[in-house]
């Protein structure tokens, strides 16, 4: 490799890319920059020769962000299809880096015979998200896992982090700010990984009869409050298939809004918004989002 290789970035640079291409809702308008990183020394380099003032949005599966119509005026990187390394560390561990799916790291524990992280099949995104929001789900949480993680910052700075550097919470966690994760080594344990994998079936089949799977989604839109489930609750309240244009709460999960073929995220935007307001109104708990907005240049 030559010394220009070192210094120069050699991922790929698009202008105005549609972002609707990358979100699982299948909106949001045009990305004034988009790149996608060679590895994570491109991406270092990427970053440090970033002006320090422009609006930067991480992208992976695109599954809990709502990116307004008029698009983003700033760059977007994008980790999914890139930053996707995963291996094996010592007996006990696996690395993977931030752009590597949920699902398929659920599947390479198993079949190394590591368990206690099926529930990362079911969730449809990356590791850098399931690090960001402590994805979790059928009892299971990300952090309780994470042994250790890289991050990097605005600069291009990459610095090594211990679990304990952060504090996890429900569908959150806390940690040094202005940087992002950019892989992490998790501690499994020994176990029956055929097992695993069938566990896993069982959940995605549970998973496909309760949600709406293959319509455009973020996954569920809002955080269960204490005791309860956000769609017990959207669900008692007649909301049910309630529209806002192409943007629809789904007849078969509460909790999901889909886009029916033609919405935006202005619609799909308000249709959140509506329903958080009835059920506030009419039952005094205030649902909070899962969903992350970009409105213009500000994630």
């Amino acid at each position: 490799m030559s010394s220009a290789d070192l210094t120069s970035p050699r991922g790929e640079m698009r202008l105005n890319e549609p972002l609707a291409r990358h979100t699982s809702w299948r909106v949001g308008g045009p990305a004034r920059r988009f790149y996608r990183p060679v590895d994570a020394e491109d991406l270092s380099v990427f970053l440090g020769r970033l002006d320090p003032d422009e609006p930067l949005l991480w992208l992976g599966l695109g599954s809990n962000l709502l990116i307004a119509d008029q698009g983003f005026a700033g760059t977007v990187i994008q980790t999914q299809g890139c930053l996707t390394g995963l291996e094996r560390r010592g007996e006990t561990g696996i690395w993977a880096e931030s752009g590597t799916a949920c699902a398929k790291l659920a599947r390479f524990a198993a079949r190394l015979d590591l368990v206690g992280v099926e529930f990362l099949a079911g969730i449809p995104g990356t590791m850098g998200g399931a690090l960001a929001m402590n994805a979790g789900a059928w009892g299971g949480e990300t952090w309780p896992h994470v042994r250790r993680v890289r991050t990097i910052d605005r600069s291009g700075t990459i610095r090594e982090r211990g679990a304990g550097d952060f504090t996890p919470g429900y569908r959150e966690v806390k940690g040094p700010e202005d940087e992002w994760f950019l892989d992490v080594e998790l501690e499994l344990t020994p176990g029956d990984g055929a097992a695993g994998l069938a566990r896993m079936r069982e959940l995605l089949d549970r998973r496909a009869a309760t949600q709406p799977i293959g319509l455009p989604s973020c996954g569920s839109v809002f955080r269960n409050p204490p005791g309860d489930h956000a769609a017990r609750l959207i669900e008692s309240l007649g909301l049910k298939g309630y529209r806002m244009g192409g943007a629809q709460v789904s007849e078969k999960h509460a909790n999901f809004i889909i886009n029916t073929g033609t919405a935006t995220a202005t619609e799909i935007a308000g249709l959140i918004d509506y329903v958080r307001n009835v059920v506030e109104q009419r039952t005094g708990i205030s649902l909070i989002p899962e969903v992350r907005r970009v409105a213009g240049g500000r994630p």
